[in-house]
């Protein structure tokens, strides 16, 4: 037997292993302030669209940092793709420029897996209403969805969600505003979203069982506490919530055995700075995976700065094996998965005070643990 083709194949596997071996950790700045007419762009949200490209979406505030409704500012709300995993970018696109002075603001997306249908949740404020000055009742702040059929490059109309997100009847719920970033969709088909109220402050999802044609809005998790919350599904079916603090060290997590129906009481998160943060699914042993995996990004600190992955072994009851993504300013951010497997991250980045870029950093399993 010629012995060749064993051999050749045997080096074949071995280079393999040697590349899969070296961590990989790639950036690119995709949206830069003071570029394209705007003064600065912030929140990001990202999402790996079915044919395998990436769809990045931020607010862009045309006259100052300021947020929605607040000092006279101007906010639409901006996309761009990549084709090659994040190596160069499009043009930039405007999904929507709501008028003068009105915000188009807080992108949340997800994929549906059944129909590859990418779905865009957002709100809409009126001039000079934020979430502190909307008034109960109206259509100061909407709640809203798009969707695309063609991986992003092109967008439905807005789908009102206002009514389902809050409740309208209620004399001191200003508003309900979704992310940034962080929607699923369970193993099981659901479509789940997060979304944090004012007046008085607290987090909730909506959901839809129909691949979005109609909506539910679950109950308000226990204690009224939170706001800027993400998603993930457990291993065993049960959605974990990653929620921001209104005060103190540390975030909070609440779950749900109902699909986002119904939570429980929440309890402490990870330390970190008050500022949004991202969670996402890596690997599911029940899906072929070798172990599962949750992955959560947010700044080391100190305050907003060094942005880190850290990784859950336990599905959410502890984060740890902490690697450094930017040794800089660093603020929200927001996950994906590639087709690779592959992990993108989208993030808020500063060389000096202030809000200079938002970037895509992809990076790959050998960097989340590298070899001993």
């Amino acid at each position: 037997m010629d012995r060749w083709p064993f051999l050749v194949m045997a080096a074949w596997l071995l280079a393999f292993a040697s590349a899969r071996a070296e961590p990989m950790l790639e950036h690119s700045d995709v949206f830069v302030s003071g570029k394209d007419g705007y003064h600065t762009y912030r929140i990001p949200a990202i999402e790996a669209a079915a044919d395998g490209s990436l769809v990045a979406f931020a607010e862009a505030r045309k006259h100052n940092m300021a947020d929605p409704g607040m000092e006279n500012n101007d906010i639409d709300l901006v996309m761009k793709r990549s084709t090659d995993s994040g190596k160069t970018w499009s043009a930039m696109r405007v999904i929507e420029d709501p008028g003068e002075k009105w915000s188009a603001a807080n992108p949340a997306t997800v994929l549906d897996r059944a129909n590859g249908r990418l779905w865009l949740l957002y709100l809409r404020c009126k001039p000079g209403r934020s979430s502190e000055t909307a008034r109960p009742g109206t259509d100061d702040i909407e709640t809203l969805a798009r969707y695309s059929d063609d991986h992003g490059l092109s967008w439905s109309q807005p789908i009102d969600l206002t009514a389902v997100a809050r409740d309208m009847q209620d004399a001191r719920w200003r508003c309900s505003v979704v992310g940034p970033g962080g929607p699923i969709q369970t193993r099981g088909g659901r479509l789940v979203a997060a979304v944090w109220k004012v007046d008085p402050p607290g987090v909730l999802a909506i959901f839809s069982d129909d691949h979005g044609k109609s909506w539910q809005r679950g109950e308000v998790v226990p204690g009224g506490r939170g706001d800027e919350n993400q998603l993930v599904e457990l291993s065993d079916g049960r959605i974990l919530m990653d929620i921001r603090q209104n005060s103190g060290p540390h975030r909070f997590l609440a779950e749900s055995a109902d699909g986002g129906k119904t939570w429980s009481a929440p309890r402490p998160g990870v330390t970190v700075t008050p500022v949004a943060c991202a969670i996402e699914r890596y690997t599911l042993r029940s899906a072929g995976d070798d172990r599962d995996r949750i992955l959560w990004t947010g700044p080391k600190g100190p305050g907003r700065s060094n942005l880190v992955v850290l990784t859950s072994y336990d599905e959410g009851k502890t984060f740890v094996n902490e690697r450094l993504i930017g040794n800089q300013q660093a603020a929200y951010s927001d996950l994906t998965i590639l087709k690779d497997k592959t992990v993108g991250v989208l993030w808020e980045r500063g060389e000096q005070r202030g809000y200079q870029f938002i970037t895509f950093t992809r990076f790959n399993r050998e960097f989340l643990e590298p070899a001993k």
